[in-house]
């Protein structure tokens, strides 16, 4: 027998690209947790196609997985493909220059005819040639669709539900090239497809089939050997999603203030998932309420915050323009809520499945009236658990709305996830009226901190009434007089500005004697900590602060800032958080380096423009 070449790599970008319809976020999700459950380390990025009903085999219909495995740290889902799976001609079309030189596409020959090629929209019956595809990459043509249909011969299931499951035989194709074990992708469809027997059987069929497939024939590519992390911490890991941790943040910070956990919610892409999870999730105590509107959203989410329950809402950027007004109303009246903008791309509808970062001024200044509230955004898909207990501590403590910013490359990607033990997380204890107030005003605060004490309905000698009127700062009575109303408005700004004393200070990774000093938030992390990292590896004199807390901006930013001779602020908008920080760093010159295309950053292109900054 012919010996099969094993190439050992530290880490391997894999992409699956084919029609909406395709199954190719399901295919990737699998192979995703197939591999951080034997310990490898993952860094995700579906890329939905924009135009949700495309035509079926056009390059308006791509949808795309792609799946970053590594031995170490792994921080972003990599800028171009090891492995190219190209289900389509139009998938080949959109997919084909994201392929590193030496990379390996694997097509479904059979659905590459000339009607194919024609919708995808190429000129000749060689698309590679079109394309321009480096000689270097190695072509791997499978009839997917013919060996699917072989496979479920006998089947009692339509030619549809069998073109449906080729998905499956080219994640058996990918599980052998890369040594995955096929009994966790087994465990996984269970998972699936358990209620329905036969979709289960013909699933586990066809993806067994297209594994032997390529151990019988060993193709014509070696296969791929990552090994397990060796300086993992201790602890049970998982594949988590962006979304899916933001919903547990919320589930433990209610656990741990001992409040019920309230959701007031309108579907909306990309933030949807976060209802639906926190929807299943009735056994832990979690309310779901999905409203006709996104101003229900947010006034039932009020309703609830006066009841007294952990409440939240989650959104993206035009819901959180809707839900503006309902917003202010929880500032005048001083309500825990916590806000979930999962950002994505353009004005209005825009492109719905695409990433951006430029919901970021309207989160901190888009209210009528001198409104601040805190504004907190997440770095990581598995960090979205983290801040999103810690917006929840932070709304609870200081008695204010917090605005949480994750996008559609956090929320939909997934990344590996040590899960917390609850008892470690840091204690949430809401600002309750205390005995001994009784006689006081329900407006009573804390006068160092402005913090406004929580007066439960019912509880006894703090009735009261809710409304969006200016408060007398005394009495709490409607109140029309200037004065008061400069009072009001200044306390409510110190309220948000002391929160900066609960929240640790902005410190550098990188070089301790660097020129220059990237900046960023949210988001783009991952992209530019590796190019940091890249550059100190050649011995560039480069570091990054990157901001998880935005308003209010750590204590010890314009200290820290002041440092270095240059300073570039990048961003995946056209500078919105550099404007702020003009604001706030007065005298100091901040580059710009901004993308709006509805995707992320790559590391190559951040490499790119610090060196041009550094000459």
């Amino acid at each position: 027998m012919e010996k099969i070449k094993v190439k050992e790599l530290d880490q391997v970008v894999v992409r699956f690209a084919g029609d909406s319809g395709d199954g190719m976020q399901l295919t990737g999700s699998i192979f995703s947790n197939i591999s951080a459950i034997i310990g490898n380390e993952i860094s995700t990025f579906p890329d939905y196609p924009a135009e949700i009903r495309a035509p079926q085999g056009t390059v308006g219909g791509v949808s795309g997985f792609q799946v970053h495995i590594g031995s170490g740290k792994v921080y972003t889902p990599g800028d171009d493909a090891d492995v190219l799976v190209a289900m389509n001609p139009a998938a080949l079309k959109v997919n084909a220059k994201h392929v590193k030189k030496g990379g390996v596409i694997i097509f479904d020959q059979d659905s590459f005819e000339k009607n194919d090629l024609v919708k995808a929209g190429f000129v000749s019956d060689d698309p590679f040639t079109e394309m321009s595809v480096s000689e270097t990459i190695s072509l791997v043509p499978a009839q997917l669709t013919t060996l699917t249909q072989k496979s479920l011969e006998g089947f009692p299931l339509d030619n549809k539900a069998i073109l449906r499951s080729k998905n499956m035989f080219a994640l058996g194709l990918i599980c052998w090239l890369f040594n995955r074990p096929m009994e966790q992708a087994v465990h996984f469809l269970g998972n699936k497809f358990g209620k329905k027997p036969s979709v289960l059987e013909a699933n586990v069929k066809v993806l067994t089939d297209g594994f032997n497939y390529g151990n019988n024939l060993h193709l014509s590519v070696p296969t791929y050997t990552i090994e397990k992390s060796d300086d993992v911490p201790h602890g049970k890991y998982t594949s988590i999603s962006g979304n899916t941790a933001t919903a547990y943040g919320f589930i433990a910070a209610a656990e741990k203030a001992g409040l019920e956990l309230f959701l007031g919610s309108y579907p909306i892409t990309p933030a949807t998932d976060i209802m639906h999870e926190l929807a299943l999730r009735r056994d832990l105590g979690a309310k779901v309420v999905q409203c006709e509107d996104e101003i229900a959203g947010v006034t039932t989410t009020i309703g609830a915050a006066f009841a007294g329950c952990l409440a939240v809402t989650n959104t993206s950027g035009p819901g959180l323009a809707l839900k503006s007004e309902g917003i202010n109303l929880a500032v005048m009246a001083e309500l825990p809520i916590v806000i979930v903008d999962v950002m994505r791309s353009g004005p209005s509808t825009g492109m719905p499945t695409k990433t951006e970062q430029t919901d970021l001024l309207q989160a901190l200044y888009g209210r009528n009236g001198e409104s601040p509230l805190v504004v907190m955004a997440p770095g990581t898909p598995d960090d979205c658990f983290q801040y999103a207990y810690m917006a929840s501590k932070i709304a609870l403590e200081y008695m204010t709305p917090v605005i949480l910013l994750t996008d559609a490359f956090l929320g939909n990607g997934t990344s590996l996830w040590n899960l917390p033990k609850l008892a470690d997380m840091p204690e949430i204890k809401p600002n309750y009226v205390q005995p001994g107030m009784e006689g006081c005003k329900v407006t009573f605060r804390n006068e160092e901190t402005k913090v406004r004490y929580w007066a439960i309905p019912g509880t006894p000698g703090f009735e009261h009434r809710n409304g969006g009127l200016e408060k007398d700062y005394e009495k709490g009575s409607i109140s029309t007089d200037g004065e008061n109303h400069q009072k009001m408005v200044e306390t409510r700004a110190q309220k948000v500005e002391n929160v900066a004393n609960s929240i640790p200070d902005i410190t550098t990774y990188g070089s301790d004697d660097a020129e220059l000093l990237v900046i960023g938030w949210g988001g783009t992390r991952g992209h530019l900590m590796s190019a940091v990292s890249d550059m100190n590896e050649k011995g560039e004199k480069i570091a990054l602060a990157h901001f998880n807390y935005i308003n209010p901006l750590p204590k010890n930013t314009a200290e820290l800032i002041s440092k270095y001779k240059k300073v570039v602020v990048c961003e995946l908008n056209n500078g919105q958080f550099a404007t702020f920080l003009r604001s706030k760093v007065p005298g100091v010159n901040f580059l710009q380096y901004n993308k709006v295309q509805g995707q992320p950053f790559t590391v190559a292109e951040l490499k790119e423009q610090f060196e041009l900054i550094l000459k």
